[in-house]
């Protein structure tokens, strides 16, 4: 069965305006899983917004790009994927493209559909977790010091 999340980054515009940006992740979207891979693997902005923009994934690992230092030259897929690599559905599937959902504030992801849990990643460089309580930062969950269901 699956947990399901919503990876999100905090945006601004050229007129200084916060948004949004978030995509659907439909695997292990628990804290212990997606959450540990964010925080140990996606600290810079760069690399979160590589993420976001590969739209709708279905599993989330350590690395996005299909050919790292660390893997072969055998073709990444959805039916065969590299070890460590990030699973996207129209990337490694050939879906249909289904791009980053866009929120006018991190209040309005918040209160939105954030599936079973949403991750913010904040223009401070901080991951936010929400399960059904209030946003709280994700080292805080994981290191046991907050409980959110």
């Amino acid at each position: 069965m699956a947990t399901r999340s919503r990876i999100a980054m905090e945006c601004t515009d050229a007129f200084g305006n916060k948004f949004v940006r978030s995509i659907y992740c439909h695997y292990d979207g628990y804290p212990e899983g997606v959450g540990a891979t964010l925080q140990a693997h996606y600290l810079e902005r760069e690399k979160v917004a590589d993420l976001i923009e590969l739209g709708a994934i279905s599993f989330l690992d350590k690395e996005i790009s299909r050919l790292t230092p660390t893997t072969s030259t055998r073709p990444h897929s959805f039916e065969h994927p590299i070890p460590g690599v990030t699973v996207a559905y129209h990337r490694d599937r050939g879906d249909e493209y289904t791009p980053p959902r866009v929120n006018a504030s991190v209040a309005e992801f918040f209160e939105s559909d954030i599936e079973q849990y949403g991750y913010l990643f904040t223009e401070e460089g901080e991951w936010l977790v929400k399960g059904d309580g209030d946003p709280v930062p994700l080292p805080y969950v994981l290191s046991g010091t907050v409980f959110i269901n």
